[in-house]
């Protein structure tokens, strides 16, 4: 049993913190994934089809880790993946995330179902910024999203494109979890011995989704699955067409999250955008889908000399990242990987797992004898 931060090496170890501390309806939801989960766990045990090749004698006493992505240079190639909901996990939510990302010099974002506004966040925080934008039937929605986005400097958005409905998440069936959170008998023991969490959620600041609010009550004021809300309030007209007219609308430099397919990747390039995310939104959408890491390699050929390419799901350690990059992505980014230190022990432990991925980071590319990023490539990598 973990009781302590101090005691948290690895994701693993924050998972097992954060399951301590959550109500099992919250825990869950941070947790799982669609039907048997079988791409969740393909996420990460991709990264293990492949091997580091090390070169010694380098003189490595120095090393830069730096990177530059969708126009900023990043003090490490790992981000915060944005995700939802997050003063559901710890009370300070992504003003937590915000300073840690503050701290490490590298991309935050928020989600348009996060719990702070993006005025809040413009104001406050100057790294780099990425919003994740859902969109929404109530284009209107769109539109209001958009333009604050524009107004409060958010370098980039990152539209995600594999939420035309919601994945089959049984765990959060069987939990009864809702946002906001939904007192019943299934979950009113849960509930009952996390005092601590439940005293938070009771009497400190509201739980609001403040993107949303003026548009729509479900999620805030009304109670719903994420499932419901993604099959009810999303538009499932969403196509190319739709991502072409948001980034003439947006005008700055557009993600898109959730692309898998080679084909996609073109059609990314051919719509202006940016950078896209691989990713399956962590095994929560299509089970039984490939890992990104697996369509990674095919997708960085095609298009990797014209855009940004990032590996988004499954990372657990520094040697994930360095595999990522030796196949050619630009960056990684994750969900998971900082959301159990988060709920583990709000800012000090997103901090403390950043800062444990980057002596990982920074130690194994020592071992490899790596001075830059630049350094890796697939000639360091063995496939088995």
């Amino acid at each position: 049993m973990f009781n302590r931060l101090k005691d948290c090496y690895n994701t693993n170890d924050f998972r097992s913190l954060a399951k301590q501390r959550l109500p099992s309806p919250i825990f869950h939801y941070i947790d799982g994934a669609a039907d048997d989960e079988i791409t969740l766990k393909q996420n990460t045990r991709a990264f293990e089809k492949c091997d580091l090749i090390p070169n010694v004698l380098r003189g490595v006493k120095d090393i830069d880790t730096s990177v530059s992505l969708m126009g900023k240079k990043i003090n490490l190639p790992l981000f915060f993946s944005p995700t939802a909901l997050q003063r559901l996990f710890h009370y300070d939510g992504e003003r937590a995330v915000a300073n840690v990302a503050e701290k490490f010099g590298t991309f935050f974002g928020i989600s348009s179902l996060a719990t702070v506004s993006i005025e809040e966040i413009g104001e406050n925080y100057s790294c780099p910024k990425i919003f994740q934008l859902y969109v929404h039937k109530d284009k209107g929605l769109n539109d209001s999203m958009i333009e604050n986005c524009k107004e409060n400097n958010f370098d980039a958005i990152a539209i995600t494109v594999d939420t035309i409905v919601g994945g089959n998440r049984e765990r959060d069936l069987r939990t009864g979890f809702t946002s906001p959170p939904k007192l019943n008998l299934k979950s009113f023991l849960s509930f009952a011995t996390h005092p601590n969490w439940s005293l938070n959620y009771l009497f400190r600041e509201k739980f609001e989704l403040p993107q949303l609010q003026d548009y729509v009550q479900e999620g805030t004021n009304i109670t719903i699955s994420i499932g419901d809300y993604f099959n009810t309030m999303l538009d499932q007209n969403m196509n190319w067409d739709s991502i072409a007219e948001i980034n003439k609308k947006w005008g700055k430099h557009l993600c898109l999250k959730g692309i898998m397919s080679v084909e996609d990747a073109m059609k990314a390039v051919d719509v202006g955008a940016s950078a896209i995310m691989v990713s399956n939104h962590g095994g929560r959408q299509l089970d039984g889908s490939c890992s990104p890491f697996d369509q990674l390699s095919d997708i960085v050929d095609a298009v990797g000399d014209k855009i940004d390419v990032i590996c988004d799901g499954g990372i657990r350690r520094g040697s994930h990242i360095l595999k990522a990059l030796s196949v050619g992505a630009k960056a990684c980014s994750g969900g998971r990987m900082y959301l159990y230190a988060l709920a583990a022990a709000g800012e000090a432990g997103v901090e403390r797992a950043m800062r444990l991925l980057q002596e990982e980071i920074e130690r194994n590319m020592k071992l490899m004898g790596c001075k830059s990023v630049k350094d890796l490539g697939r000639h360091n990598l063995k496939f088995r």
